[in-house]
């Protein structure tokens, strides 16, 4: 039941922050086309604080698993596409997340220097906080280490106890509510495979489908409601379609 949470909380999420924030800045190409890419550089970057920040949740209960790690990877693409070498800065992205993931007693202190980066910046301080606590759910609950590093993160930033706590309180109610609606064949359809195909093959059409429909923390900015609605009706069907086939096989 944990994993079928995935992607009706993501796609929830993000239709409802960037409905409340439809008119914040844009991370883009052209804000980065002369960004000299080191991993000095991006490390004491906004999105490679972020990064820096994504580690210590996703690594808070000890471990971090295949969902988290399948959300992790599709950040990494969309923000390594933003700047002049996608490879070379997802590399080194994906450096800084195996370095910070293992390191516990400077989780406030990377939080201040990210919320100095951004000026402060409230919209951006939502949307980072929101994919935060998003990530902390992937697995179905959120476990102790979990709350006490976005507890420290959400101080660091001077957010608005009232706001962390609806953002929070949203999630409990989203997974509290989700049910399954498809059955067995229409999970093989909606994927656009066969009962006949291996978990691999699956897996692979899964993945490809998450990514073309994914209302991911940088492609969504500046889209409408009609495309949230959509985009979050759709990915709550793919992941609901895989999971259900998964344990149809068990």
């Amino acid at each position: 039941m944990g994993n079928i949470i995935l992607l009706a909380i993501v796609g929830a999420f993000f239709y409802w922050i960037f409905k409340s924030y439809s008119k914040y800045t844009n991370y883009s190409k052209e804000a980065f086309k002369n960004f000299s890419i080191s991993k000095e550089s991006l490390q004491n970057s906004d999105l490679g604080l972020f990064v820096a920040l994504v580690a210590k949740v996703a690594k808070a209960d000890g471990r971090v698993d295949a969902l988290e790690a399948e959300l992790i990877g599709i950040m990494f693409d969309d923000i390594s596409a933003l700047f002049p070498e996608p490879q070379k800065t997802r590399d080194i992205l994906k450096e800084i997340f195996n370095e910070q993931k293992d390191i516990s007693d400077n989780t406030q202190e990377i939080a201040e220097r990210l919320n100095i980066a951004i000026k402060r910046d409230k919209a951006k301080q939502h949307q980072f906080m929101g994919f935060l606590i998003q990530l902390s759910f992937v697995d179905g609950e959120v476990s102790k280490g979990e709350e006490s590093v976005l507890a420290s993160i959400a101080e660091a930033f001077e957010f608005d106890p009232n706001v962390y706590h609806a953002i929070f309180d949203q999630f409990e109610e989203m997974m509290h509510n989700i049910k399954p609606k498809v059955n067995i064949d229409d999970a093989y359809k909606l994927l656009g495979v066969s009962e006949n195909d291996d978990m691999d093959t699956i897996k692979k059409a899964y993945r490809k489908l998450i990514r073309e429909y994914h209302p991911d923390i940088i492609k969504s900015q500046g889209k409408d409601d009609a495309y949230m609605q959509e985009a979050t009706a759709k990915t709550q069907d793919i992941n609901q379609a895989y999971e259900m086939i998964k344990s149809h096989r068990k």
